[in-house]
C-alpha cells in the first residue's frame, strides 16, 4: 500500500506539533497557576517524544491512513487542581490553554497563507498543502476538544457551568462512561463537525 504524501504530512502534523504544543500549554499554564506537577514530571517540554502515547498516536497513524474523521491523543498532562492558585477557575483555565494553543498555531499558519496569497508568492504544491493541513486540523484539534465530554478539555468547561452539587453528581458518570459518549458523538456527527472544522479553517485562511 502506498502513503499519500499528504497522509504523512498530517501526522507529522498531529506527532510532532500540534499534540506536543497542546499538551505543553497545559502544564505552561498549570505551573503559572502555582502546580509543578508536569514541570517536575519532566512534561514542560515541546520535546514530542515525551508527550508520545503509544495508543494514542498508533490510532492518529491508522484513522489518518484510512480516511475518515481522525483519532488519536497525547499523553494527557499530569495536574493537581489541589495547586493552583485559582481553585475555581484554575482547572477550567488549564483546560482551555490547550485548544487555546492550537487555535493560536492555526491563526499563525492562516497569517502565513494571507500573505503569500498577497504578495502572490509562488508555493509548492506540498507546502501549500502542509500549510493549509496545518490550519485544519489545528482548528480540528481545538474544536473537538472544546466538547464537553471527558476525557477532552470541554468537559472541565461543562463543570465550571454547573453548580458545584450538580458537577459533583455527573463527574462520576462521565468519567465511567465519558469515552463511549465521545466515540458515539464521533460515529453520529463526524460530518457535521468536519464541516464546522473546514469551514473555521477557510475563514480563517481566507479561501
Amino acid at each position: 500500500m502506498s502513503i499519500e504524501p499528504a497522509s504523512i504530512i498530517l501526522i507529522a502534523i498531529f506527532l510532532l506539533i500540534a499534540f506536543p504544543v497542546h499538551e505543553f500549554a497545559h502544564a505552561a499554564v498549570a505551573y503559572m497557576q502555582g502546580d509543578a506537577t508536569a514541570k517536575l514530571l519532566g512534561r514542560m517540554t515541546l520535546n514530542p517524544i515525551v508527550h508520545f502515547d503509544p495508543l494514542g498516536g498508533m490510532m492518529t497513524i491508522i484513522t489518518v491512513l484510512i480516511g475518515g474523521f481522525l483519532f488519536g491523543w497525547a499523553k494527557p498532562t499530569p495536574i493537581n487542581p489541589a495547586n493552583f492558585r485559582d481553585r475555581r477557575n484554575g482547572e477550567l483555565i488549564v483546560s482551555l490553554a490547550g485548544p487555546a494553543s492550537n487555535l493560536l498555531m492555526a491563526v499563525l499558519g492562516a497569517v502565513v497563507i494571507r500573505i503569500l496569497i498577497a504578495l502572490q508568492t509562488p508555493v509548492p504544491g506540498l507546502l501549500g498543502t502542509a500549510l493549509y493541513l496545518f490550519v485544519v486540523f489545528n482548528v480540528a484539534l481545538a474544536i473537538f476538544n472544546l466538547i464537553p465530554i471527558p476525557p477532552l478539555d470541554g468537559s472541565a468547561l461543562l463543570y465550571r457551568i454547573l453548580s458545584p452539587r450538580q458537577a459533583w453528581t455527573v463527574r462520576p458518570i462521565l468519567a465511567q462512561y465519558g469515552f463511549f459518549i465521545l466515540i458515539a458523538f464521533i460515529l453520529l456527527l463526524s460530518r457535521p463537525l468536519s464541516s464546522v472544522i473546514y469551514g473555521v479553517a477557510n475563514i480563517l485562511v481566507g479561501f
